[in-house]
């Protein structure tokens, strides 16, 4: 007998729409392969749905806020409810990108130069001192984003100095904290990762070609804006080097279940680690059910062995 599973979707965040694409995604897949499934959102019914649902292994399909930072697997963990996907600590560390990416350089991975700065800081010091001292040391192009967000929302590449203002004001409007960073010229490429207690599987790298030139939440979420190509179209030995980076990171930050890493191949072959995610996107346009395809496996059986390790090691 399978076990049931509760599909977690929704949630307020920014990506409530992509998260309930997801959640539907991994449910019709789970169903597929004969699984009892219950779809909710998180709402004040949430506690009341998973205690009617006694024995089901929770599958979180949350993008943004509650899902990835971690504040809704502490209550889980409470609960002693089994949940597939990566811890509380992990969730938080993966979710604030400039606290991973310093994590990540930390064990030896190459990142980005990159400065965190919270809101205030431009009022209390000034927006112009503070753009000037940035692109001295990082030169132009620069990119600009939220540390805590996803979907590429509030993602500006910044050329001229003159559009950093607006960018950093993109930003704000998801975060109150941005990060601002230098520009690597290279190959776009996401890594997919499958981590149970039997240990991680990494996927082929999808490399990424988005038409714009920026892979921002259009790009990512419109038909035929981006081409995705898996395998990456990279060298046996480029894409050694991914994965390992990619295997560095999972251990780095204690990815479990389904994660993503997002790294660019510079000029030199080096992959460069831009961000990873404890929750990536499973909808139609998403990287990791591509990743999956190139490997030749079905969602349905990857999700379905990810709730068997969860309830099995659960306890």
């Amino acid at each position: 007998m399978l076990q049931p599973v509760v599909v977690l979707a929704g949630g307020l965040s920014h990506q409530r729409d992509i998260s309930l694409k997801s959640g539907r995604t991994v449910a019709q897949a789970l169903r597929r392969v004969g699984h009892e499934v219950v779809e909710t959102d998180i709402d004040s019914s949430l506690i009341d749905t998973l205690r009617a649902n006694e024995g089901a292994v929770v599958f979180p399909m949350l993008h943004g806020g509650l899902g990835e930072n971690g504040a809704l697997l502490e209550v889980l963990k409470l609960m002693g409810i089994p949940y597939v996907g990566s811890g509380p600590a992990t969730c938080r560390i993966s979710f604030d990108k400039s606290i991973a990416s310093r994590a990540v350089a930390a064990a030896g991975v190459a990142t980005p130069q990159q400065v965190a700065l919270p809101h205030d800081i431009f009022r209390e010091l000034g927006a112009r001192t503070i753009i000037r001292s940035i692109t001295e040391r990082f030169g132009l192009p620069v990119v600009v984003k939220p540390a805590r967000g996803g979907s590429s929302l509030g993602v500006t590449k910044v050329e001229d100095a003159a559009d950093f203002a607006q960018a950093v004001a993109n930003a704000y409007a998801y975060d109150d904290m941005a990060v601002v960073e230098e520009f690597i010229a290279g190959t776009e490429v996401a890594i997919g990762m499958i981590t149970t207690s039997e240990g991680t599987q990494v996927l082929p790298a999808v490399e990424i070609r988005p038409a714009g030139g920026i892979y921002d939440y259009s790009a990512m979420y419109t038909g035929g804006e981006t081409r995705l190509t898996a395998p990456a179209d990279i060298s046996d030995e480029a894409a050694q080097f991914v994965a390992e980076t990619a295997r560095i990171v999972q251990r780095v930050l204690d990815f479990s279940g389904i994660s993503r890493v997002d790294a660019i191949i510079d000029e030199a072959g080096r992959p460069v680690f831009l961000e990873a995610g404890a929750a990536p996107g499973m909808t139609a346009t998403s990287l990791v059910p591509v990743a999956l395809e190139a490997a030749g496996l079905d969602l349905g059986e990857v999700c379905s062995h990810l709730v068997t390790d969860v309830s099995r090691n659960h306890g």
